[in-house]
């Protein structure tokens, strides 16, 4: 008999981590799905990164995607058993997050257009990933009013972590992205 069928999610529910059970349809499992899409996304990024260390940092990214999932499908009455750093999300990661930020853009300066994604298939696999985690963020957000995001590191992680896969796919795209017109557009 296979590992990979357990039949357990046959009724609609799926596995906390720590134990318990919720409905696949819930909100969090929703957006801890999304995540799980934007790993996919970012992982055809990394197949297709032009150099290592801009694979490296794809890397990084995923792994905290799946801190950051983790994180949020613990069991509530079981928080206390989760890791800083590999099952919590922490403000050292937010930390991070903002350093690669700082050292990809003084690498490579962002270009102050609106530009149409697509010059390289990295770079387009990159805004993939960040759409997808914008998405999480969102849902998230609307958990949020429910109370139902335990970590108040989370949201502004996810926020940071967009904004980083944003520059590393300019700076995957190199000088080949469009602007979205000729005519100059200045961003504030």
């Amino acid at each position: 008999m296979a590992d990979i069928y357990t039949k357990l999610g046959d009724d609609g529910t799926t596995g906390l981590l720590f134990g318990g059970r919720v409905s696949k349809a819930d909100a969090l499992i929703d957006a801890i799905g999304t995540l799980d899409e934007a790993v996919a996304a970012l992982a055809l990024a990394r197949a297709s990164a032009p150099d290592e260390e801009l694979a490296q940092h794809i890397l990084e990214v995923q792994r905290g995607l799946f801190v950051a999932g983790a994180d949020l499908a613990a069991n509530p009455r079981a928080r206390a058993r989760l890791v800083p750093g590999v099952s919590l999300v922490t403000d050292k990661m937010l930390s991070r997050v903002e350093e690669l930020i700082d050292l990809s853009v003084a690498k490579r300066p962002l270009r102050p257009v609106f530009l149409v994604p697509g010059a390289n298939l990295a770079s387009a696999s990159l805004e993939v990933g960040r759409t997808v985690v914008r998405r999480a963020e969102r849902r998230l957000v609307a958990c949020q009013r429910e109370e139902r995001v335990p970590n108040p590191w989370i949201l502004p992680y996810l926020n940071r972590v967009s904004d980083l896969i944003y520059v590393l796919a300019r700076r995957a795209a190199g000088d080949d992205e469009e602007p979205v017109s000729h005519e100059a557009v200045d961003l504030p």
